[in-house]
């Protein structure tokens, strides 16, 4: 059987980010057919149509390129005064004004850590609208909001808390199924 491919963006450039951590859990948590690789955003330059109007930036065309590939996408999302992270929401924007837009029919799955309480709750309402915009099939259930962050990792950044690791790992079952179940249907429909 197929190996599906998972791409991991974390909204955090932080060496010691919660979310970053988070995709290395899900990484570890994988379940069968499932490889997830981690994307970094860092050399992403803030958004300015006149310089996408000379040219995509190399780095802009290499996220395309992997989301374009990956059968999935898992956005771990900081948040930052009730909502996404300012690098966040530039990859995206970015990745919107590509062509192909490679958010366009992709399964994705959001997940957030925190320290504060609402995990992230915010914050991933916004991402859900930027990508009903994008066309992308976000993943409803189960939702993933990591709170008190700081509580859940140890201090190598390995999720301890196994009620946590459980829930990511049934999101990512179910991200699993949800982008099977769209490939089919979209084998079925043609």
């Amino acid at each position: 059987m197929t190996t599906l491919r998972f791409l991991g963006i974390s909204g955090s450039l932080r060496a010691g980010s919660f979310n970053t951590f988070a995709l290395r859990a899900a990484r570890e948590l994988a379940p069968e057919q499932v490889s997830i690789e981690l994307a970094d955003i860092s050399g992403i330059p803030l958004y300015n149509d006149d310089v996408r109007i000379a040219g995509m930036p190399p780095s802009v065309v290499a996220l395309q390129s992997a989301i374009a590939a990956a059968d999935a996408v898992i956005i771990a999302t900081p948040e930052y005064n009730f909502s996404v992270s300012g690098v966040l929401k530039n990859a995206i924007d970015w990745i919107s004004r590509t062509d192909p837009q490679p958010f366009r029919d992709k399964p994705v799955g959001i997940i957030g850590a925190s320290m504060g309480m609402a995990g992230t709750a915010r914050a991933q309402y916004d991402l859900r609208k930027s990508f009903l915009f994008l066309d992308a099939h976000v993943l409803n259930k189960p939702e993933i909001m990591i709170a008190a962050a700081h509580t859940r990792f140890d201090a190598e950044g390995r999720l301890t808390d196994e009620a946590t690791r459980g829930f990511l790992k049934a999101m990512l079952v179910a991200l699993r199924d949800w982008t099977l179940r769209l490939r089919n249907s979209a084998t079925i429909s043609v």
